[in-house]
C-alpha cells in the first residue's frame, strides 16, 4: 500500500511539472509579439513604444506563479518591474429580478438585499494558446472556475504600448444573476517596495507593505493602485467607464485594495480593484449576467520604469487626466442632474461663493451642465407662493453661478402629462406649474414675475413648449420609471411634435460581456426612432444627484460635444444651446475617444446628405487614447438596421485619424457612426439624414 501510495505521488508530481501544451499557430508578425516556450516558461514580449519593449514570462507549471517575471526595457536594457504575482479573482453572485419590471434592462433591483454569495475564481493551468487580432496578441490559458462560472485566463498585450490587460472570460447556463467582481495581482514570493496612489485631494501616498498587513479597502483618485519595485512601477487600475455599473450618486467607494488576505479569500499580499457590495445603498443593480454570455472581469497594467508617480502620470493620459478636453469649434455639456441646489439654498443652509459640484465640473472641462431641480423636494405642482419662488431662486442661482466659461442652466425632470420620465430644457427662464384647475387661466401676468404658466394636460404642455421655444425628451427610455416608453406614446401629437427632441443614454444596464457600454437599449431605440421616420436625436445623460471634489464622478459621467464656436452668455439666453440638439450637431462621448469630424457626402450630423445611384462617402477624425476596438456605420430604410463593423485593432494607443469609407447607401434613409475602444469607452455620432 505505501508503495501504491508513492506511486501515486510521483506522478501527480510528473504531472504537474509536465510540459503545457501551447498553441503559437495563432502569432502574426504585424501583432508587435514574439514569443517562444521553454523549460514551461512562456516567453513573451512585444514593441511598447517607440523603442522599447516590455516581456512577460508565464509560468506554465502549476505549482508556480503564472507571472515569473513582468519586465520592461529602459534605453533597450530589460529591467524587471515585478516577479511572482498570480491574477486572482472573486466573484459575488445575487439574483437578478426579471419579473417585476423589464428583464435584464432593469434598473430598481437590490441585488445585495437578497442572498449572494462569494466565490475566489480556481485557476489550474490546462493548455495555453497565443494568437492574434490586428496589434493585440492575446494569451488564452484554461482554466478558471467558481460556482456554475467556467472560463479561461486572457492576458492581452497592445502594440506600441507598456500596457497589457487581464481578464477572466467566464459564463454561466445559470438564468437570473447578478454579479460584481473584485480582482487583483498578488505575490507569492518578494513584496512591492511601496504601493502608492493618489488620494481624493490629488496627492501621492504610500506605504511599505508588509506580508501580515490585512487588507485594507483604499479610497483613491483615478482608479488607480501602483506596485513599486526596484526596477520600476506597475499601475493597476479597471475601465474607466465600464467598472462602474449604474447607481444613483457617484460616490467613491473605496474602488481598490491592498494588503494580505483580501476579503479572506486570496491568499498572499495583493494589489487590486474592488466594488462595494451595498453600493449607493439605494437601488443596487450589480451587474448582468444573461446565461451563455462570456463575462469579460478584468483589469488594465501599465508598466513603468520609473516611479509610482510617473506611471500615474501615464496612466492619466488615457482619460485626458479624467477631464474632456477642449476642441475647436464645440462646447461641452452634461446633463440630468439632481442636485437640488434651490433647497440648499432656501433651507438657509451655509452656500459658498462657488459650491462644490460647480467646481467639479469646471474641473472636469464641463462647460454646460443642464440640471433637473425639484426631483423631489419642491413645489413643481403649487402652490403658486411656492413654486414660483423656488423657479426664481433657481434662475437666480444658475445666473450666479454662470461666467463666460461656464453656464448653469435651469431644467426639470416633470414625470407629468406625457407619461413615463422625461427632461425639459427652456432656452431663457420661464415661469409654469404643473398643474391647473378648471377655473385658473393657462397663462396670466403676474406683477412679480412675469408671464406665468399652468399645465393641465398634455396639449397644454405641448403649447407651453412651441410658445417658449422648448424641448422635451425621454429621460432613461425603457428602463426605470419610462419602461415601455417612448414606444407607447410614439404616435402621440407632443412626441411626432418638433418640440419632442427624442431621448438620452445613460450606459445602463451594464453587461461586461459586451465590447461597448451597457446594453443597446438606447441605441436601438436611436434607429428606432429614425426608422419611425421621425428626425429625433440622443444626448448623453449622467442622471447623479450629488456631486461633490472627492466623488468618483468622471466614471459615471458623459458628454455631448455641441457645434458651439462660443458660449452664450446667461444673460442673452442660451438658444444656441438647443438650437445645436435640435439640429443634432453634436456627438455624445465618455470621453477618451472624440469625434472632431463627421462627414456624408460633405454634410454634417443633423444635416440632410443627397445620394447619387445610393453611393456615400463617409469621411470621419477619430482622436482616441485607449487602442481602438471597432467602428459601426449604422443605417436604416425605415424598417431594418443594417451594421457595418469595421474592426480598429490595428490602432495603438493614442492616436488621431480620418478613416474614409465608400459605400452604397442605395433606399437608406439615414445613417451614423458608433466607435469603441479596448476599454469600452465610446463615442457615437446624430444621424445624417438620406435624400436619393
Amino acid at each position: 500500500m505505501k508503495k501504491f501510495t508513492l506511486f501515486v505521488l510521483l506522478l501527480a508530481n510528473t504531472i504537474a511539472k509536465a510540459q503545457l501544451p501551447v498553441d503559437l499557430s495563432g502569432l502574426q508578425k504585424n501583432s508587435g509579439a514574439v514569443a517562444t516556450v521553454r523549460n514551461n516558461v512562456l516567453d513573451i514580449s512585444w514593441q511598447a513604444g517607440k523603442s522599447e519593449k516590455a516581456k512577460l514570462l508565464i509560468s506554465l507549471d502549476q505549482q508556480q506563479p503564472l507571472f515569473k517575471s513582468i519586465q520592461l526595457t529602459s534605453q533597450g536594457v530589460f529591467k524587471e518591474i515585478a516577479a511572482g504575482l498570480d491574477p486572482a479573482f472573486i466573484i459575488t453572485l445575487g439574483k437578478r429580478d426579471l419579473v417585476s419590471q423589464n428583464g435584464w434592462n432593469i434598473f430598481f433591483d437590490r441585488v445585495p438585499q437578497k442572498p449572494y454569495q462569494a466565490y475566489p475564481l480556481q485557476f489550474e493551468k490546462r493548455s495555453a494558446r497565443v494568437i492574434s487580432n490586428g496589434f493585440r496578441t492575446q494569451i488564452i490559458i484554461s482554466q478558471v472556475a467558481a460556482a456554475s462560472f467556467s472560463g479561461d485566463i486572457e492576458i492581452t498585450l497592445y502594440k506600441g504600448s507598456p500596457l497589457f490587460n487581464v481578464a477572466a472570460v467566464i459564463s454561466t447556463a445559470m438564468d437570473s444573476t447578478a454579479l460584481l467582481y473584485d480582482a487583483g495581482l498578488v505575490s507569492r514570493n518578494q513584496l512591492w517596495n511601496k504601493v502608492s496612489w493618489s488620494d481624493v485631494d490629488n496627492t501621492m501616498q504610500s506605504v511599505m507593505p508588509v506580508a501580515t498587513r490585512p487588507a485594507k479597502n483604499q479610497e483613491v483618485k483615478y482608479r488607480t493602485i501602483i506596485g513599486e519595485g526596484q526596477g520600476g512601477s506597475l499601475a493597476l487600475f479597471p475601465a474607466p467607464h465600464q467598472y462602474f455599473y449604474p447607481l444613483d450618486e457617484a460616490f467613491n467607494l473605496k474602488f481598490t485594495w491592498h494588503g494580505s488576505n483580501y476579503r479572506d479569500m486570496i491568499k498572499g499580499y495583493g494589489i487590486g480593484i474592488r466594488q462595494d457590495l451595498f453600493g449607493d445603498r439605494r437601488y443596487v443593480p450589480w451587474f448582468n449576467a444573461p446565461p451563455g454570455t462570456k463575462q469579460r472581469l478584468h483589469f488594465f497594467c501599465l508598466l513603468s520604469t520609473q516611479k509610482a508617480g510617473k506611471a500615474l502620470t501615464e496612466v492619466k493620459r488615457f482619460t485626458h487626466n479624467d477631464q474632456y478636453p477642449a476642441m475647436p469649434g464645440y462646447k461641452t455639456m452634461a446633463s440630468h442632474f439632481h442636485i437640488e441646489h434651490v433647497q440648499d439654498v432656501l433651507g438657509n443652509k451655509p452656500i459658498p461663493e462657488t459650491p462644490n459640484f460647480v467646481k467639479v465640473f469646471k474641473n472636469t472641462g464641463v462647460d454646460i451642465v443642464h440640471l433637473g431641480e425639484f426631483h423631489g423636494p419642491g413645489h413643481p405642482k403649487g402652490p403658486v407662493n411656492e413654486r414660483l419662488p423656488e423657479l426664481k431662486t433657481l434662475f437666480d442661482e444658475c445666473e450666479r453661478l454662470s461666467d463666460t466659461s461656464f453656464l448653469l442652466l435651469p431644467g426639470e425632470e416633470p414625470n407629468n402629462f406625457l407619461g413615463g420620465h422625461w427632461m425639459n430644457f427652456f432656452p431663457k427662464p420661464v415661469y409654469w406649474i404643473m398643474s391647473r384647475k378648471p377655473e385658473e387661466p393657462y397663462v396670466e401676468q403676474d406683477p412679480k414675475y412675469g408671464t406665468v404658466y399652468r399645465i393641465g394636460n398634455k396639449e397644454e404642455m405641448l403649447q407651453l413648449l412651441q410658445t417658449e421655444k422648448g424641448l422635451a425628451w425621454t429621460a432613461h427610455a425603457r428602463t426605470k420609471g419610462s419602461t415601455g416608453y417612448p414606444d407607447k406614446y410614439k404616435n402621440e401629437a407632443f412626441f411626432i411634435s418638433d418640440r419632442f427632441f427624442g431621448a438620452a443614454w445613460k450606459a445602463m444596464p451594464a453587461d461586461l460581456s459586451q465590447p461597448y457600454l451597457g446594453n443597446r437599449r438606447i441605441l436601438d431605440l436611436m434607429d428606432d426612432m429614425a426608422n419611425w421616420g421621425h428626425r429625433k436625436h440622443v444626448i448623453a445623460e449622467a442622471d447623479l444627484f450629488k456631486i461633490e471634489p472627492h466623488f468618483e464622478v468622471y466614471a459615471h459621467l458623459n458628454v455631448n460635444y455641441l457645434q458651439l464656436d462660443t458660449l452664450p452668455s446667461w444673460k442673452s439666453g442660451w438658444q444656441p444651446v438647443l438650437d445645436a440638439m435640435e439640429q443634432g450637431k453634436f456627438f455624445v462621448s465618455t470621453g477618451e475617444i472624440l469625434l472632431p469630424r463627421f462627414r456624408v457626402n460633405g454634410k454634417r450630423s443633423g444635416e440632410t446628405a443627397h445620394l447619387q445611384q445610393g453611393k456615400a462617402a463617409i469621411a470621419i477624425t477619430i482622436d482616441w487614447t485607449f487602442p481602438l476596438q471597432y467602428l459601426e456605420i449604422v443605417s436604416g430604410d425605415g424598417e431594418q438596421v443594417y451594421r457595418e463593423h469595421i474592426n480598429l485593432n490595428n490602432t495603438e494607443a493614442f492616436g488621431k485619424k480620418e478613416y474614409q469609407f465608400s459605400l452604397s447607401l442605395a433606399n437608406r434613409k439615414w445613417v451614423r457612426i458608433e466607435v469603441w475602444d479596448a476599454a469600452a469607452n465610446g463615442a457615437f455620432t446624430q444621424m445624417v439624414w438620406l435624400d436619393q
